[in-house]
């Protein structure tokens, strides 16, 4: 072969690199490929994190009422003493590091209900969430909530129920048939309850 030849074959290979240099590259593949993963990642992250903010705040509730059940036993708390809105404004108070109640939230609720009565036995009290109708998803029924505190002696119960906001929570709406009437999923209703016997105080 003569050198004009051998000349000629080495512009075609010059020309020919770039192409082949370029399917071999494989700069920014990490690139595509956290891409095309970053969004399902982030929302397992995102749910993950909700979850474990969720379990805080159905602790936080559990230990507000604990401790006004507590004080309706001993007789701090009475009907006479205290009445709804109080009530519920202290249960507020009590939730607040995590749960913002607002002034409004304490006096109509919206998210937070509370259902405080009095049995003759324990064997009287409820042991299901009041629900709307026996729908596959149906909402929570509120209107036999009742704030009526026993005296010295009386069974009572305490119950509440909080409206947790979903924001990006993959699993929990879906473990509970209490939902809004149109069956959406964007809250996860936490739920605390006791039931104890009053002190026999004076």
């Amino acid at each position: 072969m003569d050198q004009a030849a051998e000349a000629a074959d080495r512009r075609k290979c010059k020309r020919r690199w770039p192409i082949a240099a370029l399917a071999r590259s494989r700069d920014g593949s990490a690139a595509i490929e956290f891409a095309l993963l970053a969004i399902p990642y982030f929302l397992v992250i995102f749910a993950i994190i909700e979850t474990f903010i969720a379990f805080a705040g159905e602790e936080l509730v559990s230990n507000a009422v604990d401790t006004l059940s507590r004080k309706i036993r001993t007789g701090q708390i009475t009907l006479a003493n205290t009445d709804r809105t109080a009530f519920r404004t202290a249960l507020c108070n009590e939730i607040s590091i995590l749960i913002k109640c607002s002034t409004t939230e304490a006096a109509t609720p919206d998210k937070l209900y509370v259902d405080v009565q009095k049995f003759s036995t324990f064997a009287a009290i409820p042991t299901t969430i009041p629900r709307v109708s026996t729908a596959a998803y149906a909402d929570l029924k509120t209107s036999g909530f009742q704030y009526a505190p026993g005296g010295a002696g009386t069974i009572n119960m305490v119950r509440a129920y909080y409206r947790w906001q979903i924001i990006t929570d993959l699993i929990r709406p879906y473990i509970s048939s209490v939902r809004p009437t149109d069956g959406s999923s964007s809250y996860f209703l936490i739920v605390a309850t006791t039931a104890f016997q009053n002190e026999q105080y004076p």
